[in-house]
């Protein structure tokens, strides 16, 4: 069976979380210090797809079902009938 990542980016991953360990590993945007275990995994494999290697594509957002869509979309009269 073919590897899912290359040994490349598993390389990526494992000194991302020696950088986490020792505590200089920061994050992109706002340059905190990184304390998950998710995110130094994270942050290794965006390294490695920058850099071309085997890493399977960022999985998306599910997208919400139309059928909850139409109901939030539906027009309401502001009138209410007197009786």
């Amino acid at each position: 069976m073919a590897r899912k990542y290359s040994r490349k980016a598993s390389a990526k991953v494992g000194r991302a979380m020696k950088k986490r360990k020792q505590g200089t590993l920061r994050s992109g945007g706002s340059g905190k210090k990184v304390t998950s275990r998710k995110q130094a995994i994270a942050i290794g494999l965006s390294e490695a797809r920058r850099e071309g290697k085997k890493v399977p594509p960022k999985k998306s957002a599910k997208k919400s079902s139309k059928k909850s869509s139409k109901k939030s979309s539906k027009k309401r009269s502001g009138r209410k009938s007197k009786r």
